[in-house]
């Protein structure tokens, strides 16, 4: 069997997976290669890599390992007209995404933004506008495994959590659930609004005018999930008018955001350019899953961990 990497893994992480698994002829490179393809059974890639092109090439890859949550730059289509198995490595955000979350949170409540101006400016001043994170009300639209991660880091603070999702079926670390109908009626009780959806269809544009005048208007509105949840004017407005307090953005709708878009200049913005998952052991996570769904592989069973319907987007 041969497994083509279009990602090379540091020496430490590379070298302990070839030698568990001598039956296996690895192939590790930065880029993606048609050649390569041609010749691999098994293929793990970032996803954004693959276009239509490419899987005409992988006429003998029957598994696709993403190590990424996000397929929605895959050629979905073209994936499925070949019955391509399609797996990802679902769950391993969660640390460092919450982890990113609660930072921004406490940096707002804290006024460290403003601390770290007055340092610059050598100026020694009390007046930071400080308020506390206990006692407050969060509401968090896709309480899956990132989504209840920040939950339980929030309620260990002291916050109140509502979950939002399609059903309002019960998730991990929520003291409350709503669907999302019923989102517009929880927004008013919530101090901050976390969204960590998905891209899909269901999700696109989902937050719309009406949802950010129903928020407080000094509510935190997080969006870490992917940049087609509201549309960019709506945002826009929302954040200029004071229809909400502060923003804290990692996504947007067209990434990378251009140097002179007018959002790098709001003050109750901050922007973070789509790193919240970023860790030093992303790639170590990843072949956490990789190698026991590997074994499996490896035995002829195809129910690898955290399968993929690309018909649904997720």
């Amino acid at each position: 069997m041969r497994i083509y990497f279009t990602f090379e893994p540091r020496p430490d992480l590379r070298e302990p997976l070839v030698e568990e698994f001598p039956q296996v002829d690895f192939v590790f490179e930065n880029g993606l290669s048609n050649n390569e393809l041609q010749e691999a059974d098994v293929l793990v890639t970032y996803g954004e890599d693959l276009n239509d092109e490419n899987i005409q090439y992988a006429t003998k890859v029957k598994w696709i390992f993403v190590a990424s949550a996000g397929i929605e730059k895959m050629p979905a289509q073209a994936i499925i007209d070949r019955g391509i198995v399609v797996s990802n490595v679902r769950g391993i955000h969660k640390t460092p995404m919450a982890e990113s979350m609660l930072a921004h949170i406490l940096a707002i409540k804290r006024a460290l933004p403003w601390v770290y101006e007055q340092q610059k400016k050598n100026e020694w001043s009390k007046k930071a506008k400080q308020t506390e994170l206990r006692d407050s009300t969060a509401l968090i639209l896709g309480p899956g495994a990132i989504g209840s991660e920040v939950g339980r880091l929030l309620q260990a603070f002291g916050v109140a959590t509502i979950g939002c999702n399609r059903s309002g079926n019960e998730a991990a670390y929520m003291n409350e659930m709503v669907s999302f109908d019923q989102l517009a009626e929880a927004l008013p009780n919530a101090d901050i609004v976390i969204s960590v959806l998905p891209k899909t269809e269901e999700t696109t544009h989902l937050l719309k005018a009406d949802h950010f005048k129903a928020m407080k208007n000094d509510a935190i509105f997080m969006n870490f999930g992917r940049g087609n949840l509201v549309e960019e004017t709506v945002l826009m407005h929302a954040i200029r008018t004071g229809e909400i307090g502060y923003a804290v953005l990692d996504v947007f709708e067209q990434e990378p955001l251009a140097a002179d878009h007018p959002i790098w200049t709001l003050s109750n913005v901050i922007v973070s350019p789509h790193i919240s998952s970023h860790s030093s052991r992303y790639v170590e996570r990843s072949l956490a899953i990789f190698k026991p769904n590997l074994e499996k592989w490896l035995r002829g069973e195809t129910d690898v961990e955290n399968r993929l319907d690309l018909s649904r987007g997720y």
